[in-house]
């Protein structure tokens, strides 16, 4: 799906920034990739911090959240961080950039990635789990998680994220929430909607300036995304 990768929901809370209010607190990043991403705060792991210089060791474990920091401040310029991101099925990662360069390693499913101005499917390469890819700062890039996935990224901060919107760029995703909305977006939150994945309701929806897409939540409760032009309004029963 289209979202910031950037950290808001930590410890299951979501963060007061102008970043998180405008993704919806990122509900359910990244993405992509997709990625995937929105301001970037100090936060803790399962309660504890996720700064300083005491041991951790972090299993790989099923993700509740969009993002979880496993050690550092990716806000913070020059502090190594450590974070992971979980990636919905059918998430699209907007073409973006950042000013710092990002190591990203493939931990549980698989990540269609690429560097390029223009999002093309057809110059992804498949990454499985185990695979890793270093991006430097500058490069623009983009991506898609066909099934669900959960990505590690690393770097040396401030993880800022632009992402391209034609001839420019944006430090923000447009929402649901957002004024304007409605002369953005063709469907609108809990608005029923089917897909090739399923039927659902919206839950978010978000614009990059070139891609928009929707998180939709299914009748067992599943999260999944789509763009905007592989879904349309369930029929009135």
């Amino acid at each position: 799906m289209i979202r910031d990768p950037r950290p808001s929901p930590i410890r299951g809370e979501r963060m007061e920034t102008a970043s998180s209010r405008d993704a919806d607190s990122v509900a359910g990043i990244r993405t992509a990739i997709a990625f995937a991403i929105l301001g970037i705060a100090a936060a803790g792991m399962r309660g504890q911090s996720a700064t300083g210089s005491q041991p951790r060791i972090i299993p790989i474990h099923p993700m509740a959240e969009d993002v979880e920091i496993l050690y550092g401040d990716p806000e913070k310029p020059g502090e190594p961080f450590v974070m992971r991101i979980r990636e919905l099925p059918g998430g699209i990662i907007p073409p973006h950039r950042h000013p710092v360069d990002e190591n990203i390693t493939v931990l549980q499913g698989t990540l269609y990635f690429a560097v390029g101005d223009k999002f093309d499917r057809g110059a992804m390469k498949e990454m499985k789990a185990g695979s890793y890819a270093f991006i430097p700062k500058g490069s623009t890039m983009f991506g898609w998680t066909p099934e669900a996935a959960i990505v590690q990224v690393h770097g040396i901060g401030p993880f800022h994220i632009h992402w391209r919107a034609g001839d420019g760029w944006r430090d923000t995703l447009k929402t649901l929430d957002d004024p304007d909305a409605r002369s953005v977006f063709r469907f609108q939150k809990g608005q029923a909607v089917v897909s090739e994945r399923g039927a659902g309701h919206i839950r978010q929806g978000y614009d990059s300036g070139e891609m928009i897409g929707y998180e939709i939540v299914d009748a067992d409760g599943r999260l999944f995304a789509a763009e905007e032009s592989e879904i349309r309004a369930a029929p009135d029963h």
